[in-house]
């Protein structure tokens, strides 16, 4: 073999080595990459709220009584004093065939003792007159001298008790005259009959200004004393209610910005909470975990005419501005994560992917504030694999 046929054939060779070499030595790893960037950053809490009236009256019945038909709706304005509901005395019971038998029964018994009464006082009425005139005849034989006084005492102490029990007869006739009437009204003001008397009628009258937010009894019927009947209060006069955690309500102050989106308009509402209520409650979450949770008040700061088609009961999605910048150095949240105590970055260096430790600020969702180890312009790499690490190299999806 001569000298150019050797080195052909050591050449190829080496190529072939080569080309094997490559072959089975790693490629990049596709990666995904978003720039650092200085702007805006808001930390917020989010959470679905309601409006509510913050002026609700509930309007009861003060008695038990049969309520006539509510001629309002729902929405309706009404002004205070306006009568809103009548309340009528409870209608009189239907009386069955037994019933109205011994209410008859009753009638017939009520006679018979009036009439028996009746007697009473006449028979008593006549021992009186007895008694008056032989106290009459006796006096003036004691003024005289021809009676004794035993005698006359006695003819007095006899006409007083029989003139007491002519008048103790004249009240049994008087109590037994109304015992029949209280008989005859059971008849004479059955269910089954009209009466030609108007009933007495309580009104019960708007305490405000405002509109029907609630009918919880529409139509005629009994009602039992405290019973709910409408509510009233100015649709006009709204507030968010809004339950978060506990957690996120410890972070949470009284006047800070909220902003209420996807309540059925175009921008976003402002509004300023007013208060956090001081007592939590217990909710079951839809995956079925035990959560404390705080209501939140808020009210609106954007001018009515933005938000005047909410109404009562309108949902809302609150978004809580814990804290705000504009010019904030920042990237997003996925290109971070734990290494050893800090949190680190992988930064595009070329083709190659570096660990950098950062110091890392306020986070919102999506987003994180960097303090230092990264500058604007540089490009990390998001949602990192385990096939990267320092060093490896990377290829840009």
């Amino acid at each position: 073999m001569n000298r150019r046929t050797w080195i052909g054939t050591i050449g190829l060779g080496v190529v072939l080595v080569g080309a094997i070499l490559y072959a089975f030595l790693p490629g990049p790893v596709p990666v995904e990459v978003s720039g650092v960037s200085s702007g805006p950053l808001q930390v917020t809490v989010e959470e679905d709220g309601k409006t509510r009236v913050i002026d609700r009256f509930v309007v009861s019945a003060p008695v038990a009584g049969y309520a006539q038909r509510v001629e309002l709706d729902v929405g309706d304005p009404v002004t205070r004093g306006q009568p809103l509901v009548v309340v009528e005395p409870l209608r009189s019971q239907v009386l069955d065939p037994r019933s109205r038998a011994e209410a008859e029964s009753r009638v017939s018994a009520a006679m018979a003792s009036l009439n028996a009464a009746q007697e009473n006082e006449r028979a008593a009425a006549t021992e009186a007159e007895h008694a008056a005139a032989d106290l009459e005849r006796l006096k003036p034989l004691f003024e005289s001298g021809y009676a004794s006084k035993e005698l006359f005492d006695k003819a007095e102490s006899e006409a007083r008790r029989t003139a007491a029990t002519h008048r103790s007869a004249q009240f049994a006739v008087e109590v037994a005259r109304h015992e029949l009437e209280a008989a005859r009204t059971a008849l004479r003001y059955s269910g089954a009959g009209r009466s030609e008397t108007l009933p007495e009628q309580v009104m019960i009258r708007a305490p405000v200004d405002g509109r029907v937010l609630k009918i919880q009894h529409k139509s005629e019927g009994v009602v039992a004393a405290g019973e709910s009947l409408i509510e009233v209060g100015n649709p006009r006069s709204l507030e968010v209610e809004t339950d978060v955690l506990s957690a996120d309500a410890v972070r949470i102050k009284p006047g800070a910005r909220v902003l209420f989106d996807r309540w059925g308009g175009g921008a976003p509402l402002e509004g300023r909470v007013r208060m956090i209520e001081p007592v939590g409650f217990t909710k079951i979450s839809a995956l079925g975990v035990e959560e404390q949770r705080v209501w939140v008040i808020s009210d609106f700061v954007s001018a009515p005419e933005q938000w005047e088609r909410l109404g009562d009961g309108y949902r809302v999605e609150a978004r809580f501005i814990i804290w705000e910048s504009d010019h904030v150095l920042q990237v997003p949240t996925s290109a971070l994560f734990r290494h050893g105590d800090g949190w680190v970055v992988f930064v595009l260096d070329g083709h190659r992917a570096r660990r950098r430790p950062v110091d890392v600020g306020h986070r919102s969702g999506l987003s994180a504030e960097i303090l230092g180890g990264l500058k604007a312009g540089e490009r990390v790499i998001t949602h990192p694999s385990d096939a990267i690490d320092d060093g490896v190299r990377v290829r840009v999806r």
